[in-house]
């Protein structure tokens, strides 16, 4: 058969078609192109009110639990986030870390240093912003996950507790978000830097006892306290919300339990603040 009539027959069923029932073409949507897959009653559906999505900035302090950000709790975070919907960007001061500590020891690396940002972009798959660029102008939302990092890299908790001082870029991005009635969440010992910045907040890091090893940072309850914020005890699959301050804690790693707990915990952190960004 010829181009010319193979073109014309093609012409003559794809019209056919268009005047039966099941292959009209829907109000809203473009004509689909001959031999193309007519769209599910869900994506059209998707197509005629797609879901409004959140901008969500995420703050990192590093890579790895006991010198920068937490990684299990970071990407929990960012699988909860995506699966929101969420549209996120992630953030990390341009400063060096506190020191570096050998993972498979614990104990700190001598004459090592690393980069704060650097070390976040591997967390970030690449795509990491200097926290100095942060505006809560661009933004409906910011969530810090935990990790020492946030104590030592954020804020010197680590070495002078309650006497701490906050990083001047994590400082202001809280108080932004805080003017401006935009949900904060942070989660492990990152709701430290709230007390600090914040002080009249309700946060939580979990128990206020030990309970046998359980909740081995138990006494930083006591700290955020001394700062006058309001600790709340909470469960770890659970998270607290300040609804006046807009400011939504989970403990995660403060507790030592299993990682799917922690895990629920940061998905009612994450669910909590996307709700906050819509009131």
């Amino acid at each position: 058969m010829s181009s010319r009539r193979m073109a014309a027959v093609r012409a003559l069923v794809a019209s056919r078609l268009a005047l039966t029932p099941a292959f009209a073409p829907r109000p809203g949507l473009r004509p689909l192109p001959f031999g193309g897959r007519a769209p599910s009653p869900r994506a059209a559906l998707h197509a005629s009110a797609p879901r409004p999505v959140a901008r969500v900035a995420v703050v990192l302090s590093g890579c790895g639990v006991y010198d920068g950000t937490e990684l299990h709790e970071a990407s929990s975070i960012l699988v909860h986030l995506s699966r929101a919907g969420a549209e996120v960007q992630i953030f990390a001061p341009d400063i060096p870390q506190m020191h570096v500590i050998d993972h498979t020891k614990g104990q700190p690396s001598e004459g090592e240093t690393r980069n704060v940002l650097t070390e976040s972009a591997r967390i970030a798959r690449g795509k990491i912003t200097d926290l100095a660029k942060l505006s809560a102008a661009d933004h409906d939302a910011a969530v810090f996950p935990g990790g020492f990092g946030a104590a030592k890299n954020l804020s010197t908790f680590a070495v002078d507790g309650g006497d701490c001082k906050v990083n001047k870029d994590v400082e202001r991005v809280l108080k932004e978000f805080h003017q401006a009635g935009k949900p904060i969440g942070l989660c492990c010992i990152a709701p430290v830097l709230a007390a600090k910045v914040l002080r009249s907040v309700e946060v939580t890091v979990g128990h206020e006892q030990e309970e046998g090893g359980k909740w081995p940072y138990a006494g930083t309850a006591q700290v955020i306290k001394a700062l006058g914020a309001k600790h709340c005890v909470t469960g770890v699959t659970e998270a607290h919300v300040d609804q006046k301050n807009k400011v939504v804690t989970t403990p995660a790693f403060m507790c030592d339990t299993a990682f799917h707990h922690v895990h629920d915990g940061l998905g009612a952190m994450v669910r909590k603040v996307l709700e906050l960004t819509s009131t």
